[in-house]
């Protein structure tokens, strides 16, 4: 027959609005569709049916489902920063202006030069790929491998920054309900009258599923439902938010569509929502499946439930003439509702013997032809269906009539969306009676009661009826997996389970020959559901395949894994407000504008800004830490130390779980003191140090460095989650609720006592390495008495909104005692002074405490901690390990970070052997002299000896090996 192309119905489509008409591209050409259009639906009231083309074989694409399961209609949309690859034309609303532009072609999508894959189909079979790369020949996989890299993929990434804004939201409610059909509201109704909270989240523009479409009052059910919901107060109603992934303990992900491609609006593009509720109930809904028969990808052969969707939303006719093909009562609906638009609907081919009830009663009271018992051995047309050859189901395929038509409308059952009860650990099983997964009411996902908090109602829940009032009985469904039931090769060879990655029947029946028995790697093996619709309209029929090729029950060969996303997520959505400069958040003390107000130049360390030093007047850097250090040194000095980590762990099993992570003992550290710690990762070497104090019976405050904050509170829950998960410890992250500042110099303490309060801060009372807390001029306070300057110094922590107070009281007070700020670079000279390593300058990943001269930093009583017994490895205990030194430069010059000791010999690369290298090196102010530290050979038992370093540029600096201790190795200094 002749073709008839899609074209828009002169009456009908509850959607649309034909009193405005949206203009649009697609390929070049200039197009109208209708506010509330697709772009799916304007594309065919254009008569485009042709959208796409298939990934491997390119061969001709038409749309065939309407919703998010659509494998075929995928298009390159937007230009320039908002071109969007991967589209799916289903879901997409139409707006104006729109510029759209197919994609896996070229060079146009009607004349596709990669069409030629479909005549090479047969050096093409599943798994080709991996066997071309294990040939033996090398040439043979440089010969491939460039052709199969440059093929891979359907779209073209964008190579512009995306323009539009993004955010993201967090939300809360007793119970989520996700699906606004029928069941869904009905559910959240239910809900709501019992007083809970209620969040309903629907995934497209429109209320009420595939009610309204589907059944003869259904608007009206839902329209009632919708008043009700919306008068309540305690329900909130989402349309165009897709929730694509439930985790444990009712943690939801979902999308919100704002202003999808519609950047006039003003507003972010899109909002992701993270939520928490207390009951997630899943009335998500079924997709349909496609049958398998030979040629059923021709574009024109649709899901029975995207017709009449097309038809009855739209007003879009996909063809005139209409096949449909059924193992259920459904698609019926679908040849009424195109017999009452005025469709020739020239037979209803159905595998059931005899069908009978309420649905094709009423098609054959409409004159539609019902074939019982058949099924269709191949679709004619290549760029268009033109006609139907059918066949005996149970037969092998011998054809009994051709029927002229341009579409094909496809039934083979529904499958429940069970993808968000199975992201979060719900089982599924199999009904025999209804040819489908469907939950395990048995097993359910469990809530941190232990109780199951995911319900899955309605069509989810595998009661694929119609909810309430305008349910309708159903003949049972009978399965059909391939058609005809005992099909030849090679019509099996033209059956298409995976339309987007052109996976046949055979492609699986091959797999579970060679030996991929697993659905796991049958996946793998075909690429079978790897496709951007992941498999929600070939995956079942690709498991009842392998089955039956393998001779085992459907549920003996299961599912894969469903991951989330349900649908994908733009990394801009994911990513939200962190790009550009708010790509990480810019972290600032609570004393940062202080610093930006008196000359403070701030280095970056992690994601915070921290002075490097206090410019006044013509000074650079260096003449400003000169003068920093001799300030602290004679005097005192304030350093703002409020990003140093604070992490809070407490509970009955704290000090138990301290023991594991320290080097050291903490649980018997008394309330009310400090001790220095350090911690090692699983390898033994060291990750970082730092003071910890015991603030009551149960709990300890952990202090970390600066970078390590967030890293060492992960590692933390880390173990607890992982390893230790019975153990009663809770742990917080307390590092921006507290302000601290180190008060450091011979000052220090008569500063401190000048600001009054209820501390008593004498020797006596607070000695060293010792806290106390109660207000220090009038601010709550908790104050420390440890130094890293090697000086007399407290460290004061006050809470964040009193910092910059209290930071501008300590330099109104110190006036007369020349009070001075000092950053970060004096801090690193100052502790280099006294010897204390510094995490990342002294440790690079590979040492462990016993290179540093930290032994008495590890217990030697408790039985276990993390990294213990990696450090008793032979290497670790190895004598010729590099070990900790100070060195004293010999001709006055600042030896270089990083500079290499060099000894006679070469390596086994013929290199000049290295005996050691330099971790930290500054000039001191306090000793107007170069010093340095490093790690060296047998560093320790070499005092004295001279060691060579290589500059760059030529030449060799010479530094004699001395104590790491430059500064007041007694100590009297730093105890005041």
């Amino acid at each position: 027959m002749t073709h008839t192309p899609p074209f828009r119905l002169s009456s009908g489509g509850r959607l649309i609005d034909r009193a405005w008409q949206v203009p649009f591209r697609f390929d070049g050409r200039h197009l109208k569709g209708l506010t509330g259009d697709t772009i799916a639906s304007a594309l065919l009231a254009n008569g485009q049916m042709l959208m796409g083309r298939s990934f491997k074989y390119h061969r001709p694409r038409g749309p065939l489902a309407s919703g998010a399961e659509e494998p075929n209609a995928l298009l390159g949309l937007g230009q320039g920063g908002r071109f969007e690859p991967n589209q799916r034309a289903t879901t997409t609303a139409l707006t104006q202006g729109m510029v759209l532009r197919p994609q896996n072609c070229w060079p146009s999508l009607d004349a596709d030069i990669g069409a030629i894959n479909n005549w090479l189909a047969p050096l093409l079979p599943a798994g080709f790929y991996y066997k071309t790369f294990i040939q033996p020949r090398p040439f043979w996989k440089h010969l491939f491998e460039p052709v199969i890299r440059r093929s891979a993929g359907l779209g073209r990434a964008p190579t512009e920054a995306d323009p539009d804004r993004y955010e993201q939201a967090y939300g809360f409610a007793d119970v989520v309900v996700v699906g606004g059909g029928i069941a869904g509201l009905e559910a959240a109704r239910e809900a709501a009258e019992g007083g809970a909270t209620v969040l309903v989240l629907e995934q497209s523009p429109v209320w009420g599923g595939r009610t309204p479409t589907d059944h003869p009052g259904g608007q009206g059910a839902i329209d009632a439902l919708l008043a009700d919901l919306r008068a309540r107060k305690n329900v909130t109603l989402r349309r165009n938010t897709m929730a694509t992934g439930l985790y444990d303990h009712g943690y939801l992900i979902a999308r919100e569509a704002l202003a999808d491609h519609d950047p006039n609006q003003g507003i972010p593009r899109q909002r992701l929502w993270r939520i928490r509720a207390g009951h997630v109930i899943a009335a998500t809904g079924a997709l349909e499946r496609p049958l398998s028969f030979a040629c059923n990808d021709v574009p024109g052969v649709m899901l029975a439930s995207a017709v009449r969707d097309f038809i009855a939303d739209y007003g879009v006719a996909p063809g005139r003439r209409i096949v449909v093909v059924t193992n259920n009562d459904d698609a019926y609906r679908t040849a009424i509702i195109a017999k009452r638009a005025g469709l020739d609907v020239p037979a209803i081919i159905d595998a059931r013997h005899n069908p009978a009830g309420a649905l094709p009663d009423e098609a054959r009271a409409l004159g539609i032809t019902v074939l019982g018992g058949t099924g269709i051995a191949k679709v004619k047309g290549h760029r268009h269906v033109e006609a139907v050859v059918t066949c005996a189901y149970h037969g092998e395929g011998a054809p009994l009539q051709t029927i002229d038509c341009d579409v094909v409308a496809m039934s083979g059952g529904w499958s429940p969306v069970v993808h968000l009860y199975s992201h979060c650990g719900g089982k599924l099983t199999w009904d025999e009676a209804g040819a489908m997964f469907r939950p395990d009411p048995d097993r359910p996902p469990l809530g941190p009661d232990g109780k199951g908090n995911v319900t899955c109602l309605g069509a989810a829940s595998g009661n694929l009826t119609c909810a309430g009032d305008l349910e309708h009985p159903e003949a049972p469904i009978m399965p059909v997996w391939v058609m005809p039931a005992r099909a030849p090769y090679k019509l099996r060879a033209k059956m298409w389970l995976d339309f987007q990655n052109d996976v046949k029947v055979t492609d699986v029946e091959l797999a579970a020959r060679e030996g991929y028995a697993s659905v796991e790697h049958t996946k793998r093996y075909t690429t079978l559901g790897m496709a951007t619709d992941q498999g929600k309209v070939s995956n079942i029929n690709g498991l009842a395949v392998l089955s039956g090729t393998l001779d085992q029950p459907i549920a003996a060969t299961g599912t894969t894994t469903f991951r989330p996303p349900y649908t994908p997520l733009t990394l801009a959505t994911i990513a939200a407000e962190a790009k550009a400069e708010a790509f990480q958040p810019l972290r600032k003390s609570p004393m940062h504008s202080w610093h930006e107000a008196h000359g403070a130049s701030f280095e970056p360390i992690g994601q915070w800004r921290r002075p490097y030093a206090y410019l006044q007047g013509t000074e650079d850097r260096h003449a400003a830490v000169h003068r920093e250090i001799l300030a602290v040194r004679r005097g005192v000095g304030t350093l703002d130390a409020s990003t140093l980590g604070k992490i809070v762990v407490k509970g009955p099993d704290a000090g138990r779980f301290l023991d594991m992570l320290y080097t050291n003992m903490m649980s018997n550290l008394g309330i009310g003191k400090c001790r220095y710690g350090l911690m090692c990762n699983e390898n033994g070497f060291l990750m970082d140090d730092g003071v910890v104090a015991r603030l009551a019976e149960d709990t300890w405050l952990c202090h970390t460095t600066t970078g390590g904050a967030d890293r060492i509170h992960g590692h933390m829950e880390d173990w607890l989650q992982c390893e230790w998960w019975d153990w009663k410890v809770y742990t917080a992250n307390l590092t921006e609720q507290y302000a601290q500042v180190a008060v450091a110099g011979p000052q220090a303490r008569t500063l401190l006592e000048r600001l009054g309060g209820s501390i008593d801060l004498s020797p006596e009372a607070l000695p060293y390495m010792q806290w106390a807390e109660g207000d220090l001029a009038g601010i709550s306070a908790r104050i420390f008495r440890i130094s890293f300057s090697g000086e007399l110094s407290f460290e004061i922590a006050v809470p964040s909104n009193r910092g910059l107070e209290l930071w501008e009281r300590l330099h109104q007070a110190g006036q007369d005692l020349g009070i001075t700020p000092y950053g970060t670079e004096a801090m690193h000279v100052m502790r280099a002074e006294k010897g204390f390593i510094m995490i990342g300058d002294e440790t690079d990943g590979t040492i462990i405490p016993q290179d540093l001269g930290l032994e008495w930093a590890i217990s030697k009583k408790k039985a276990d901690y993390i990294g213990k017994r990696a450090q008793s490895r032979l290497h670790m205990k190895d004598g010729n390990r590099w070990k900790l030194v100070g060195l004293e430069s010999l001709d006055g010059r600042v030896i270089p970070d990083g500079a290499h000791a060099v000894a006679e010999g070469t390596n086994a690369n013929g290199q000049r052997k290295v005996q050691g290298r330099v971790t930290s090196s500054y000039h001191s102010p306090t000793l107007d002299r170069p010093i340095a530290m490093g790690l060296v050979h047998h560093g320790p038992a070499r005092m004295g000896q001279v060691l060579d370093f290589p500059i760059p540029g030529g030449g060799v600096m010479k530094a004699r090996i001395v104590d790491p201790v430059f500064y007041d190795r007694e100590g009297s200094r730093l105890h005041g």
